[in-house]
């Protein structure tokens, strides 16, 4: 494929890896830091050291400051920022886009008021852009060791798929395609409210059988939700489902459940996410889907127990409590639809 030029906004741990497969494939990569010390940093000893010590990162791979710099050359931008500022980063790029330029959303959250997801707030901000979106079980620092990584790229756009799967293939990434751009990027989003729940299971000392217990009944709420906002539930079957939920709620590398581990030493919320030093999105994630699953009358008792945990200091036992009285008792809730041929 013809070289092109590659921003991608958001020098963080997953930003830093993406623009790294990215340069490795070809491409002339600018990386967006807001810290100007950190882009003097990586330019010069090539190297992420806040977030990545220890990666080399290729040479074709260039940190900028100027934002506007950094989209007025890119053909493709990749955005790896938090949900809370995805708005205002694309905001500030609009007056410096080429025309034709695709979007690569790899942000998981959901904005906060308007429970716009990223791809919607693209379509809004940028009306007739080409967007897609990244999501799957990518803990970062397991891609940058060349643990293999499977992910998945959502677009409606099958000539998009195909770019992103050529532009981040490498022997240890692979890249599936689907196009489900709503169900992919709910099932990235959602998973990590029980990312915080399996955290706070396993730090009271909750057994295996009562994790796998979580998951499970955590995908099915993350389907069920899923099924009323439109999406195809068979994507939550897939990587950028089961797949994100099974490692973030068995992995420290997750933020979201290392949440969880401190609620279940009995921390405030607030001084863990200070704590932290990282978003986690899932705390956010939270009250909104709390909020709208109440709206849609959609039942979510995990959901609604951490929410009751978290913002009504409610005992942490609660969340077990509305585990063992769910309501239903079927295991699978939802039809299976008709599968759907990709055309490539």
């Amino acid at each position: 494929m013809p070289v092109n030029n590659v921003a991608v906004i958001g020098g963080g741990s997953f930003g830093t890896v993406i623009a790294n497969i990215i340069a490795h494939n070809g491409h002339y990569t600018q990386l967006w830091m807001r810290d100007a010390e950190q882009v003097e940093s990586l330019n010069m000893t090539r190297e992420n050291q806040q977030y990545l010590p220890g990666y080399a990162i290729h040479p074709m791979v260039q940190a900028q400051h100027d934002l506007h710099a950094v989209v007025r050359s890119a053909d493709t931008i990749f955005i790896a920022v938090p949900s809370a500022s995805f708005r205002s980063v694309v905001r500030q790029m609009q007056p410096d886009l080429k025309p034709g330029v695709i979007f690569i959303s790899a942000t998981k959250g959901i904005e906060a008021v308007t429970f716009k997801l990223m791809s919607q707030i693209l379509a809004e901000e940028v009306p007739g852009s080409r967007i897609a979106v990244l999501s799957g079980p990518n803990l970062a620092k397991e891609i940058a060791q060349r643990s293999p990584t499977g992910t998945v790229v959502a677009s409606n756009d099958g000539e998009v798929r195909r770019m992103v799967q050529a532009m981040l293939r490498s022997d240890t990434f692979r890249v599936y395609a689907n196009d489900d751009m709503l169900g992919v990027e709910l099932g990235g989003s959602l998973k990590n409210i029980y990312a915080i729940i399996a955290g706070l299971a396993a730090s009271i000392g909750m057994g295996t059988n009562t994790i796998a217990m979580l998951i499970t009944r955590g995908l099915t709420e993350m389907a069920r939700f899923g099924v009323c906002m439109g999406a195809d539930p068979m994507t939550f079957l897939g990587l950028s489902g089961v797949g994100d939920l099974v490692v973030t709620c068995s992995s420290p590398l997750s933020r979201n459940y290392r949440v969880g581990e401190a609620l279940g030493e009995g921390k405030d919320i607030d001084k863990i996410i200070a704590d932290l030093g990282q978003v986690a999105e899932g705390v956010n994630t939270l009250k909104q889907v709390k909020e709208r699953a109440d709206e849609l009358k959609v039942p979510m008792p995990l959901c609604a127990s951490l929410y009751e945990i978290i913002y009504n200091k409610a005992p942490i036992d609660h969340i077990i409590a509305s585990l063992m009285l769910e309501e239903t008792e079927l295991d699978v809730e939802f039809e299976v639809g008709k599968a759907k041929l990709l055309t490539h």
